[in-house]
């Protein structure tokens, strides 16, 4: 499968870094808006097998199709982004700023909600025929969903923001584990089975992902979930999408590029730290 060994896959993240930040708009967009869509359709997926089988780790399972599809399209999502565009800073890329940084997660952050958002009013519109009947067992299951990590959280307060941030954390810790999956073999079976592995660790942990939300609460609003726009950007995107921050450069995208990229010096062994291994042997 053709396996890069870790300061290989790193550069390529380095890479990958500058390179998003000089696309274009209209090519970050279009990348971005595909990305939101194709993973929220992969989570009305997940939701309908885990409705219909009664057993949610089958979902889970079988959610990261999507994610696998997006990146191997060359697809971004937010959570992508957020781990990637600041090593390219950090390694002092040429032309690469903060300000270049924002830009590129602001334009992906719209494209991804808005293809979010274009799978959300069709499925309810599905779900519902229309908005003539109800959303059946998959459309409530959305709906139920929407209102519990949103007012779920908003009845404790600070304590119950904080705990978004920090699902928000370790959610993109496993993502962004997945991103890095697709840059660390060669060939697709590589690239898949290195994507799989932590993004069904997510989804079956219902950790917050910012993009896979922005499908969820906009689905259950439109199906009578009974929270407001305000609720959900308070109580949900906003803690989640900082703690995806947090999390994917704390523990993949900083820890990475630290140790294999920017390597410390090796330990140089002195006569005295060597001669204790020569008197065991005698």
């Amino acid at each position: 499968m053709a396996y890069l060994v870790p300061n290989e896959f790193v550069t390529k993240m380095v890479d990958a870094g500058e390179s998003k930040i000089y696309m274009s708009t209209r090519d970050t967009l279009v990348r971005a808006y595909m990305a939101g869509a194709i993973l929220a359709l992969a989570a009305v997926f997940a939701v309908t097998v885990a409705v219909q089988t009664g057993v949610f780790l089958i979902g889970a399972i079988l959610f990261p199709v999507g994610f696998c599809m997006l990146y191997l399209m060359g697809f971004d999502l937010l959570t992508g982004v957020f781990v990637l565009t600041p090593l390219a800073w950090l390694d002092r890329r040429p032309g690469v700023t903060i300000q270049g940084i924002l830009r590129n997660w602001g334009l992906v952050f719209l494209g991804n909600f808005a293809g979010a958002l274009t799978v959300a009013v069709i499925m309810a519109f599905v779900f519902t025929m229309g908005f003539n009947t109800e959303p059946g067992a998959v459309g409530a299951k959305l709906s139920s969903i929407g209102e519990a990590r949103t007012l779920g959280y908003a009845e404790y307060g600070a304590a119950g923001w904080f705990t978004i941030f920090l699902r928000g954390m370790l959610c993109n810790w496993m993502v962004s584990m997945g991103v890095v999956g697709a840059m660390i073999s060669t060939h697709v079976s590589g690239k898949v089975l290195a994507m799989w592995m932590p993004i069904m660790l997510f989804f079956f942990m219902a950790f917050e992902h910012s993009v896979v939300n922005m499908f969820l609460f906009p689905t259950a609003m439109l199906m009578g979930g009974e929270f407001s726009v305000l609720d959900y950007f308070v109580w949900n995107e906003i803690p989640t999408a900082l703690g995806n921050l947090v999390g994917g450069l704390a523990f993949t995208g900083l820890t990475l590029y630290s140790t294999h990229y920017k390597t410390a010096p090796k330990r140089q062994l002195t006569a005295a730290t060597a001669k204790p291994g020569k008197e065991a042997m005698a």
